[in-house]
């Protein structure tokens, strides 16, 4: 059976729970068969920098830490769900990518 392969990435968690909710009502609507949203593993970019620009006095540092957020839906394969789904809001920050698997 064919089906669609969604995944959302982004580093605000809020957002993405927003999209997949409408996915999951879009999914409900229309009774195609959905399998997620499957968390897959977050992944955490972190930087460490000196406080002091000019390498003088305390040894302080700054840490900084970026989560970059991850899930996977899975939908079958309808026209009309696909179309709904692509009229979707997709907030500023959120990257989706939409591929059809066997």
């Amino acid at each position: 059976m064919q089906k669609a392969r969604i995944k959302l990435t982004s580093n605000d968690i809020d957002k993405i729970n927003q999209v997949c909710s409408h996915i999951i009502d879009i999914a409900e609507k229309t009774g195609v068969t959905m399998r997620g949203p499957i968390p897959l593993p977050t992944k955490k970019l972190k930087i460490t920098t000196r406080k002091s620009p000019c390498g003088d006095g305390k040894a302080t540092w700054e840490r900084y830490e970026m989560r970059v957020h991850k899930r996977l839906v899975d939908l079958g394969l309808d026209e009309r769900a696909l179309r709904l789904v692509m009229r979707v809001p997709i907030p500023e920050g959120l990257k989706i990518e939409i591929e059809m698997v066997d």
